[in-house]
């Protein structure tokens, strides 16, 4: 049996997120309160106790979603056993890189914070959004999107076989929306989001993370991580900080990244962080692989062989 680790992105957090992990497991409590010294506030007071608005702002919710998935990692160890592959979905990926020793917690937590002020602030300066589009494939989706000429609206995320995401700008995706739902779509559903992730108009936060990320030291990944713009393994540090550059402006190739898993013979998979939208889209993505989600520490008490 072949192990991959998976790491949760934005969205999956929830108020009370680590609450248990906190509580019960001391390794993870000493990483939530590593992040509180890092950042210079009680991010992991934010994560038990919200507010949910300020939690959800983009520049909190990253590192926090960051913190959780590395402290459920710390408190799981060695016990997974070896692992053969990991990825992250978006900003998941900076958590893949912490377990491949490409980046320290410390950078990654940094850099995330950055990340959510950028994408936060190239949002305010072009007003954009998103949309889960349902039932259609990606052939006739990206030859739909390739009329659109009110404006911006192109493939954010290819979460599944089913499921991709759309991003742009408010007249693109209006058009977009309604192209997509004449060509057979099931369901476009808007997603509450504050810009358009994934797509041209994050240039400018792509430009402020190369700026951020020059000075961050990366390693060659000790396990690969495989990217989310290219859905291949991650060959060295140096890729690994251009990818995660141009991860702000590209699509998310989660579906791909799966197969590229599923195809170097992983069956059994392990989302570490908040939720389990990774193990729900794997019922699609790899039906014949096991998928175990692990957030709290009565996931890590039930998981076999961790004591």
């Amino acid at each position: 049996m072949s192990l991959a680790l998976l790491f949760p992105g934005q969205g999956s957090q929830s108020v009370g997120m680590a609450s248990s992990l906190a509580k019960e497991v001391p390794v993870a409590r000493r990483t939530l309160e590593e992040a509180d010294d890092l950042l210079g506030f009680s991010l992991s007071s934010l994560m038990a106790e919200g507010p949910e608005e300020e939690l959800t702002a983009t520049k909190n919710v990253q590192p926090a979603i960051l913190a959780h998935s590395v402290a459920v990692l710390r408190a799981v160890g060695e016990r997974v056993g070896p692992v053969a592959l990991t990825a992250g979905h978006s900003l998941g990926e900076f958590t893949a890189h912490v377990t491949a020793g490409t980046l320290s917690f410390a950078d990654a937590l940094q850099a995330v914070r950055r990340r959510g002020e950028l994408m936060f602030e190239a949002g305010e300066a072009r007003e954009g959004t998103m949309a889960a589009v349902l039932g259609l494939d990606d052939v006739t989706l990206e030859e739909t999107l390739a009329r659109v000429d009110a404006g911006v609206c192109v493939p954010a995320n290819f979460n599944s076989s089913s499921q991709i995401v759309i991003s742009g700008d408010l007249a693109g995706m209006k058009e977009g929306t309604e192209l997509l739902e004449e060509a057979g779509a099931r369901r476009v559903l808007p997603l509450k989001v504050s810009g358009a992730f994934h797509s041209p108009l994050m240039a400018p936060a792509a430009d402020g993370l190369r700026a951020a990320l020059e000075s961050v030291e990366f390693s060659d990944p000790k396990v690969p991580v495989i990217s989310n713009v290219t859905a291949e393994p991650v060959a060295s540090g140096e890729t690994a900080r251009e990818l995660l550059v141009a991860q702000l402006t590209s699509p998310v190739r989660w579906a791909a990244t799966i197969d590229t898993m599923t195809a170097a013979g992983v069956d059994r998979f392990l989302e570490l962080g908040p939720g389990s939208v990774l193990c729900g889209l794997n019922r699609r993505n790899a039906r014949d692989a096991s998928c175990a989600s692990m957030g709290e520490a009565e996931d890590i008490y039930a998981y076999e062989g961790v004591a």
